[in-house]
């Protein structure tokens, strides 16, 4: 019997997507969590029958388990540290900095 490769190539094409929508707001988390609940759940096949599966492709599994569980981790907290700015400081505050920062960028 032939034994089974798991591909983790879209939970690290996902875990990436993820890391650059981070600077949405932190909005990556939904890219990186679908990608960590996926490698999760090939992972939880694999401990099931293990002998259907590559010792090799469950190693490389798990290594884009650990890539999307950082990259969620890093959504996560900034994703809080815009709810947090956007609490204290306000959304009209903020967009009139950034308008600032824009004029100021384009006056150089």
């Amino acid at each position: 019997m032939e034994q089974q490769k798991l591909n983790p190539t879209i939970v690290y094409v996902l875990a990436i997507l993820g890391l650059l929508c981070c600077c949405f707001g932190g909005l990556g988390f939904i890219l990186a969590g679908i990608a960590f609940f996926i490698a999760l759940s090939k992972l939880k096949e694999a401990k099931l029958n293990p002998e259907n599966y590559e010792p090799a492709s469950v190693k490389a599994m798990n290594t884009a388990k650990i890539v999307a569980l950082v990259i969620l981790i890093i959504n996560i907290l900034y994703f809080a540290r815009a709810i947090y700015t956007i609490s204290t400081v306000g959304w009209d505050e903020m967009m009139q900095q950034s308008q600032e920062m824009m004029e100021q960028w384009q006056n150089q």
